[in-house]
């Protein structure tokens, strides 16, 4: 390289590196005071070696009784995961600005909180496992959906983030729930609330929005959004109650829209493929598209339309 060459690229990195002074909000060139995206998704998968005791290996330790292992991770878990909520803390809207000491006793107090939790998200996984082999039946066995199944990665690591979301934890929980997003095509926001027995199938493209709140037995196909009417109000918007409501025993099926944060879909509905819904539909109601149709056409003959058929128990409200 000569040296004209030496002095462009130098001139350039001097630019570059000036430019990060200028206050933007995308500069933060202090990378060792704010939470690793890389560490939170090692804490996702030491999660889940702890809420599924023995279906994931861990290579790091040698021991053999295994309940020893989960002992060491858990503390292992609790020492990284609490590092990570201290450094998260700096931007916490909530509880503004914190001392060094204050956001240690803090983060400890969050992620002990949180820890005491684990039981009882435990015990929601299992219902959604259970809801899983029962909703499905090409499903072969609890293996199968644990090690395999994207819905069921993309509701555990909601719920775990989601018990975060609530202790008020920043950026850490949407860093978990965008994370399964990127592994599983599934959009759940930490921030909704979600009953037990939750059933996705097949999942890819599910997206939940912040305020949605789902009730017990709910079965969601892929496609489905469950978001809000507009945005356009930006941040004004923040807090409000933007997404739909559905009630206990729900079925919706896929490419499903449901929008708008007065839209209640009412227990034991069901809601058709493809519908776009923007306000309530009463319990016990069944929700599709009026029948299309279809064309079928052979070489050399005129088109011939046929309706497609649908069950005379549907009650059409689109």
């Amino acid at each position: 390289m000569g040296q004209n060459e030496k002095d462009e690229i130098n001139s350039l990195v001097s630019r570059l590196l000036a430019d990060y002074d200028g206050g933007k909000h995308i500069d933060a060139t202090d990378v060792f005071n704010k939470p690793d995206r890389n560490e939170i998704i090692g804490i996702i998968n030491d999660l889940f070696f702890i809420v599924y005791p023995g279906y994931f290996k861990d290579h790091s330790y040698k021991i053999y009784n295994p309940k020893n292992s989960i002992a060491v991770k858990i503390e292992d878990v609790f020492y990284h995961l609490n590092k990570q909520i201290m450094l998260a803390l700096d931007f916490c809207k909530l509880r503004g600005s914190m001392t060094e000491e204050e956001r240690r006793n803090e983060s400890y107090h969050i992620c002990h909180a949180f820890f005491e939790k684990l039981p009882a998200i435990r015990e929601c996984v299992e219902t959604d496992l259970l809801a899983t082999l029962d909703g499905d039946p090409a499903a072969s066995s609890y293996e199968e959906i644990i090690l395999a199944y994207p819905g069921l990665i993309a509701i555990t690591t909601y719920r775990l983030a989601h018990e975060l979301y609530l202790l008020n934890v920043p950026v850490i929980p949407r860093l978990m729930t965008e994370y399964a997003h990127s592994r599983t095509g599934i959009d759940i926001h930490p921030g909704a609330t979600i009953g037990r027995n939750f059933f996705i199938d097949h999942g890819t493209g599910i997206v939940v929005g912040e305020t949605s709140v789902i009730g017990d037995n709910v079965k969601i196909y892929q496609g489905v959004t469950i978001g809000a009417l507009s945005t356009r109000g930006g941040q004004k918007l923040s807090g409000k109650k933007r997404h739909p409501t559905i009630e206990d025993n729900v079925v919706i099926y896929a490419g499903a829209s449901i929008l708008g944060g007065d839209t209640v879909i009412g227990r034991n509905s069901v809601i058709g493929g493809n519908t776009f819904i923007t306000s309530s539909v009463p319990a016990d109601t069944r929700v599709s598209i009026k029948n299309p149709e279809m064309e079928y056409r052979s070489a050399g003959e005129k088109p011939v339309k046929k309706e497609i058929e649908q069950s005379d128990e549907w009650f059409y409200i689109i």
